[in-house]
């Protein structure tokens, strides 16, 4: 069962170092899990973490609405923040003072019913301290000087901010299979929704989302399975500025994949690939979720005898890194094969929590090296003594090595595929963690 995380996001007007906070406070954190073509990473949404409490923070500045004035931007990304954090972070700069963009934010601030907490950026050195009591006048509480170039104060900020978060209801032992759709809008994720609880017409109840306005639908298919379908497809009946932005679109996504056991990926069969499809699939990939790549609107292509499988040799082409996620051709329209997507989903998920036992497991380690020696380099060769699982969700391995440095990407990718060979891993990705032996 995978739980979200609270959600804090920044806000504030242009040059007071809101990026440079974020920056500071996802700081080295953001672990680069792999190096894969096609993972592009969106600064505005990160994880972190302090004291043992997981998070996840917004940048809202990053999320740019055009040919805006200045003040609707800022308006609109500070409700923006209002709608998707659990604690909101209004930064001002001490340098500036209080500005009436300040105000203008402060007076959002004030219909939220979230904690907001201000922290005074840019206080360099000690006689910059004494004017941050002048920021009392924005009736946000007291406020926190720090300094973002500096890493002063943020210790003080981030004990303030986890100590907002709401408390943990007790209802999070939810054991249904949580799975979403994500994809550029248009490519019919609603329509996916809806069809499916159409063939799915046990309904077991349509919940609140943690903290969100979207809603959450509990359905279960005739063999009793429960499944909770995750909406992202905008539930929102807000025809705001910033429903347009793509930056904002990719925010929903990532936040939807944070509470998914197994994401689908929706491309739209009309339109082919395009570039936002990889940068959501690739989020989902590194978040280590299952992954299913669902290609809707099948019904309006002219086929030929050959069409499902060049498309699908496009889609393996572009997404080389989610070589395991299984692919179908499905239809809202016409409910084409969308009955097999439930199953499909429950075995990915059963495949995304498999324990394999360390003596099968290193028995198919060794009959890979005994058909494939390990590389050597510089005359030395790398030694695997023996390999042991140590996660689940996603499925994570740690091989015991003379020399993790020996390890080659190629070899680390021949070890993988034998380990698939050998077990059904379908529509999970797989972690190998190389060890030196002590």
């Amino acid at each position: 069962m995978i739980m979200a995380n609270p959600v804090v996001a920044f806000v504030g007007r242009p040059n007071v170092g809101k990026s440079t906070i974020f920056n500071r406070i996802a700081g080295e954190r953001i672990s680069i899990v792999e190096d894969t073509p096609g993972v592009t990473r969106d600064r505005i949404y990160a994880h972190s973490e302090w004291l043992g409490q997981n998070f996840d923070i917004i940048d809202t500045g990053g999320i740019e609405i055009s040919n805006e004035p200045l003040i609707t931007q800022i308006t609109e990304q500070a409700k923006i923040a209002i709608d998707e954090a659990d604690v909101i972070v209004a930064i001002v700069s001490v340098q500036e003072g209080v500005t009436d963009a300040d105000e203008e934010v402060a007076q959002i601030l004030y219909q939220s019913d979230k904690p907001v907490i201000l922290a005074v950026n840019k206080v360099d050195n000690p006689e910059a301290r004494s004017q941050i009591y002048d920021f009392y006048s924005l009736g946000l509480g007291d406020p926190i000087p720090v300094s973002g170039t500096h890493g002063i104060g943020t210790g003080d900020l981030l004990d303030k901010i986890c100590a907002s978060f709401p408390a943990k209801t007790e209802n999070d032992e939810d054991s249904t299979i949580k799975f979403s759709f994500i994809g550029r809008p248009n490519v019919g994720k609603s329509s996916l929704v809806n069809s499916i609880l159409g063939e799915n017409r046990v309904i077991v109840s349509g919940i609140e989302g943690t903290t969100r306005d979207a809603i959450d639908t509990k359905f279960s298919t005739e063999n009793g399975t429960e499944y909770t379908m995750i909406d992202t497809a905008g539930i929102r009946k807000r025809g705001k500025v910033y429903e347009n932005t793509e930056k904002y679109s990719v925010l929903r996504a990532m936040r939807a994949i944070d509470r998914s056991d197994v994401v689908c990926v929706v491309l739209n069969a009309e339109e082919g690939i395009r570039e936002q499809d990889k940068h959501v699939a690739g989020y989902a990939h590194e978040a280590g979720r299952g992954v299913i790549i669902v290609v809707n609107k099948w019904d309006t292509l002219k086929k030929g005898n050959h069409s499902m499988q060049q498309f699908e040799a496009a889609v393996r082409a572009e997404f080389q890194y989610l070589s395991y996620a299984p692919l179908v051709f499905v239809s809202a329209k016409t409910h084409q094969r969308l009955n097999t997507l439930p199953q499909l989903v429950q075995r990915v998920y059963n495949n995304h929590k498999q324990r394999v036992s360390s003596s099968v497991l290193n028995d198919v380690l060794m009959d890979a090296m005994a058909h494939n020696p390990t590389p050597t380099e510089n005359g030395k060769r790398l030694r695997v003594y023996y390999g042991t699982q140590v996660a689940v969700q996603p499925p994570t391995f740690v091989l015991f090595v003379n020399d993790p440095e020996l390890m080659h990407f190629s070899y680390e990718r021949f070890l993988e595929n034998q380990i698939r060979d050998a077990f059904d891993f379908t529509g999970t990705p797989i972690r190998i963690i190389e060890r030196r032996r002590k």
